[in-house]
């Protein structure tokens, strides 16, 4: 009996807002949606960041009393769930149509620009995971993209997984390089490039990296991220498309 009641309370402890949403209860008094504190903490994150979401910010976005949002909430917890599952919402068409290839790049390209729109998203897993309705949804509709491709279960999530994992390193570097920006104070790349010529200078002088300073001289698409970008993620694709049998190999377009 002990032992049932252990296992009961490490349930509810690891239950997410979405399993207690359809939990019936008696609705709270005040007049507010799950969307709504969704969407107000969306804008607030977009705006000035992630650490900005608090129940007190959002309480007073909402025009509630603080303690009234834990009826909707336990905490911020819920709060970043709730809104990591409004965002991918606007991917929800992602993966519709087309051969696995292109269901994959359109996907990939789609969540870089939801990404860029909501930079604070690449923080997020550091306070839930990323097992919320719409991500859920979009991993579905990924993996059935790569049905009938001979892949086992382990191989397509991997598949999955990796083209995410490239979307997010190239777009979280993208983040990186606007913030150092901004908090030098510069509009564009060449403005940074000045702030830092006398460091660059001292690394080229010294000769010991040739490689790297031929890039420097003659790379005509350092700022082009769009270009970088399409360029990485066609690489991985390819890679993908490598490891097919190849009789789908012949049958997909590039």
């Amino acid at each position: 009996m002990a032992g049932k009641k252990a296992d009961d309370a490490h349930d509810v402890t690891h239950e997410s807002i979405w399993q207690r949403m359809e939990r019936p209860t008696r609705p709270p008094r005040a007049a507010l949606t799950h969307a709504q504190i969704a969407t107000a903490a969306v804008e607030i994150a977009d705006a000035e960041g992630l650490d900005a979401v608090s129940m007190r910010r959002l309480a007073e976005r909402l025009g509630v009393a603080t303690m009234g949002l834990y009826r909707y909430v336990r905490g911020k917890d819920d709060v970043i769930e709730l809104m990591v599952d409004a965002v991918y919402a606007e991917e929800a068409r992602a993966g519709e149509g087309g051969d696995w290839r292109e269901v994959l790049r359109v996907s990939a390209l789609r969540l870089r620009a939801l990404t860029l729109r909501h930079p604070w998203l690449v923080e997020t897993t550091a306070h839930s995971g990323p097992l919320t309705p719409n991500f859920v949804a979009r991993t579905d509709r990924l993996l059935a993209s790569l049905d009938g491709l001979g892949l086992d279960a382990d191989t397509a999530m991997t598949v999955i997984g990796t083209v995410t994992a490239f979307v997010t390193g190239a777009t979280t570097a993208r983040i990186r390089m606007a913030r150092l920006m901004r908090k030098e104070g510069a509009e564009k790349m060449d403005d940074l490039r000045t702030l830092y010529s006398s460091r660059m200078r001292w690394l080229l002088d010294s000769g010991r990296y040739p490689a790297f300073e031929r890039y420097i001289r003659e790379g005509v698409r350092k700022d082009d991220d769009d270009w970088q970008f399409e360029l990485g993620l066609d690489s991985v694709l390819d890679g993908i498309a490598a490891r097919l049998p190849t009789s789908v190999t012949r049958r997909t377009p590039r």
